[in-house]
């Protein structure tokens, strides 16, 4: 699947949602209608081999960037760029 045409000020501001701990996949799904699969290659584009790892691995570690796998409803802290 190809990914959308995106202007750099998305995928700059993409690639901050997806480092930030506590914003869910579904955030960004929801934002620019982007799936997890297409965030990755977004990242895996953007970031340099090292740092892409060192995400993946922080990712798959945490709970929070799922909504489904949350202990909780709503974070402390919201972004005001984030709609959701």
């Amino acid at each position: 699947m190809k990914l959308p045409e995106l202007e750099q000020a998305t995928i700059d501001r993409v690639v901050e949602m997806a480092w930030e701990d506590r914003t869910p996949f579904e955030a960004i799904e929801i934002q620019f209608g982007l799936s997890e699969k297409d965030v990755i290659k977004i990242m895996r584009r953007e970031m340099k081999e090292s740092s892409f790892k060192m995400w993946r691995k922080r990712v798959t570690q945490r709970q929070t960037k799922h909504l489904k796998t949350r202990d909780f409803v709503a974070g402390r802290f919201k972004s005001d760029n984030q709609k959701t």
